[in-house]
Protein backbone atom coordinates (compact mmCIF):
# COMPACT_ATOMS: atom_id res chain seq x y z
CA UNK A 1 0.00 0.00 0.00
CA UNK A 2 1.98 3.33 -1.16
CA UNK A 3 -0.96 5.89 -0.77
CA UNK A 4 -0.90 7.56 2.95
CA UNK A 5 -3.68 6.61 5.08
CA UNK A 6 -5.38 9.50 7.26
CA UNK A 7 -7.13 8.48 10.65
CA UNK A 8 -10.35 10.64 11.10
CA UNK A 9 -11.05 9.95 15.29
CA UNK A 10 -14.02 12.33 16.43
CA UNK A 11 -14.35 12.48 20.24
CA UNK A 12 -17.05 14.29 22.17
CA UNK A 13 -17.62 16.34 18.94
CA UNK A 14 -13.99 17.10 18.27
CA UNK A 15 -11.79 15.85 15.39
CA UNK A 16 -7.66 15.15 16.66
CA UNK A 17 -5.16 17.11 14.26
CA UNK A 18 -1.81 17.04 13.92
CA UNK A 19 0.70 19.65 13.25
CA UNK A 20 1.45 20.01 9.49
CA UNK A 21 3.93 22.23 7.29
CA UNK A 22 0.64 23.93 6.14
CA UNK A 23 -1.13 23.90 9.73
CA UNK A 24 -3.26 21.16 10.96
CA UNK A 25 -4.48 17.86 9.39
CA UNK A 26 -5.46 14.27 10.00
CA UNK A 27 -2.92 11.99 11.56
CA UNK A 28 -1.81 10.03 8.68
CA UNK A 29 1.07 7.45 7.70
CA UNK A 30 1.54 5.07 5.16
CA UNK A 31 0.93 0.96 5.90
CA UNK A 32 3.41 -1.46 6.44
CA UNK A 33 3.27 -4.93 4.07
CA UNK A 34 0.29 -6.73 4.41
CA UNK A 35 -1.26 -4.09 6.57
CA UNK A 36 -4.95 -3.06 6.47
CA UNK A 37 -5.60 0.52 6.19
CA UNK A 38 -8.10 0.06 9.16
CA UNK A 39 -4.67 -1.24 11.14
CA UNK A 40 -2.46 1.64 9.54
CA UNK A 41 -4.65 4.23 10.86
CA UNK A 42 -4.89 2.94 14.31
CA UNK A 43 -0.70 2.03 14.43
CA UNK A 44 -0.65 6.19 13.34
CA UNK A 45 -2.86 7.45 15.38
CA UNK A 46 -0.78 5.89 18.61
CA UNK A 47 2.62 6.68 16.95
CA UNK A 48 1.80 10.22 16.33
CA UNK A 49 -0.38 11.00 19.24
CA UNK A 50 -0.10 8.36 21.99
CA UNK A 51 -3.91 8.11 21.73
CA UNK A 52 -5.46 4.30 20.88
CA UNK A 53 -7.73 4.05 18.52
CA UNK A 54 -9.45 1.32 16.99
CA UNK A 55 -9.74 1.57 12.60
CA UNK A 56 -12.94 0.39 12.70
CA UNK A 57 -13.88 1.77 8.79
CA UNK A 58 -12.92 3.34 5.64
CA UNK A 59 -14.50 6.24 4.42
CA UNK A 60 -16.31 6.28 0.90
CA UNK A 61 -14.32 7.79 -1.55
CA UNK A 62 -10.64 7.94 0.04
CA UNK A 63 -7.54 6.33 2.08
CA UNK A 64 -9.22 7.94 5.18
CA UNK A 65 -10.48 5.44 8.22
CA UNK A 66 -12.74 6.37 10.98
CA UNK A 67 -11.40 5.17 14.13
CA UNK A 68 -13.11 4.80 17.36
CA UNK A 69 -10.59 6.40 20.31
CA UNK A 70 -10.11 3.66 23.42
CA UNK A 71 -8.22 6.12 25.29
CA UNK A 72 -9.09 9.61 26.69
CA UNK A 73 -5.52 10.31 27.57
CA UNK A 74 -2.55 9.74 25.69
CA UNK A 75 0.24 7.34 26.50
CA UNK A 76 4.03 8.65 26.70
CA UNK A 77 6.24 8.03 24.13
CA UNK A 78 4.10 9.84 21.54
CA UNK A 79 6.18 11.02 18.45
CA UNK A 80 4.41 14.31 18.65
CA UNK A 81 4.48 17.16 21.68
CA UNK A 82 1.75 18.24 23.53
CA UNK A 83 1.62 21.32 21.74
CA UNK A 84 1.44 19.32 18.23
CA UNK A 85 -1.70 17.94 18.83
CA UNK A 86 -5.35 19.08 19.35
CA UNK A 87 -8.89 18.21 19.70
CA UNK A 88 -10.82 20.48 16.88
CA UNK A 89 -14.53 21.15 17.60
CA UNK A 90 -16.40 19.58 14.06
CA UNK A 91 -17.89 22.99 13.63
CA UNK A 92 -14.61 24.64 13.46
CA UNK A 93 -12.77 22.26 10.81
CA UNK A 94 -14.41 24.48 7.74
CA UNK A 95 -11.14 26.27 6.87
CA UNK A 96 -9.06 22.72 7.16
CA UNK A 97 -7.82 20.96 3.67
CA UNK A 98 -9.80 17.35 4.37
CA UNK A 99 -11.36 15.10 2.35
CA UNK A 100 -14.84 15.66 1.09
CA UNK A 101 -15.66 12.32 2.79
CA UNK A 102 -14.68 13.51 6.19
CA UNK A 103 -16.05 16.50 5.38
CA UNK A 104 -19.53 14.78 5.04
CA UNK A 105 -18.98 13.00 8.13
CA UNK A 106 -18.16 15.99 10.37
CA UNK A 107 -21.21 17.44 8.83
CA UNK A 108 -23.13 14.36 10.30
CA UNK A 109 -21.77 14.30 13.78
CA UNK A 110 -21.86 18.03 14.71
CA UNK A 111 -23.59 18.49 17.62
CA UNK A 112 -26.27 21.25 17.08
Amino acid sequence: MENAVQAVVVYDGRLLLVREAGGWGLPSGTGQPAETAEATAARVVYELTGYLADGSAALDGGPAVLCQLLSEEPSDGARLAPEDIRWMPNGETAGLALPEAVRDYLEGHTPV
